[in-house]
């Protein structure tokens, strides 16, 4: 199983761009396309639903060495046995979630300033989201915080993989990049592209 420290494109599979039927083809995609670390993320689903279709996404993840990681349900990262967690800062808190799934598994926590970074570092996690950089559909509630402090928040938790996130795609990439950003996460960009596997490619290439 590849690690947290050797994945630089995060691929998220949102449920308000992907009808359940498409799943798996758009998975199959993502990791054609040389995706690094996978997150199911489905904010209108039931739990039931994100249950049943992460195991079957699980399924050809772990195939291929690709993390997996459950947005939001701890108990359901470690009933189908994901590789990861993620929850946000209004979620349960990570020591909360080790509770649950224990402390082999992979836990991310969703950052939107310096401080809230600095916060994080000192939590049991193993990576963080630092983000929005633009402003983005997947995320009404947070204000886009800009590209000023991406070198700021590495040279301040070198140690600590950080993926940069909010309203990424091909046509800004380069430029979160030179920021200063290592690994990036990209949502509808990837989910919403003509030639996924493609699409996805020419990310990877950049990173």
């Amino acid at each position: 199983m590849k690690a947290i420290t050797d994945c630089y494109l995060y691929g998220i599979l949102d449920g308000d761009y992907v009808e359940h039927e498409q799943v798996l083809a758009m998975v199959k995609k993502m990791l054609a396309g040389g995706i690094d670390i996978l997150q199911l993320r489905a904010k209108n689903w039931t739990q039931k639903e994100i249950a049943a279709m992460g195991r079957e996404i699980h399924l050809l993840t772990h195939s291929q060495g690709i993390p997996l990681i459950i947005n939001d349900y701890p108990e359901i990262a470690k009933d189908i046995a994901a590789e990861g967690i993620h929850v946000g800062q209004d979620d349960l808190s990570p020591h909360e979630v080790r509770e649950i799934v224990g402390s082999d598994m992979l836990v991310g926590l969703s950052t939107h300033s310096l401080k809230q970074a600095h916060s994080a570092a000192a939590e049991p996690i193993d990576y963080i989201g630092f983000g929005p950089l633009f402003s983005t559909p997947t995320k009404p509630d947070y204000p886009a915080i800009g590209t000023n402090e991406i070198e700021q928040v590495h040279q301040e938790h070198s140690k600590l993989p950080v993926f940069c996130i909010g309203g990424i795609k091909d046509e800004n990439a380069k430029s979160v990049i030179a920021a200063g950003a290592c690994r990036i996460v990209v949502v509808s960009g990837i989910l919403q592209a003509e030639h996924v596997e493609n699409y996805t490619k020419d990310l990877k290439s950049l990173l």
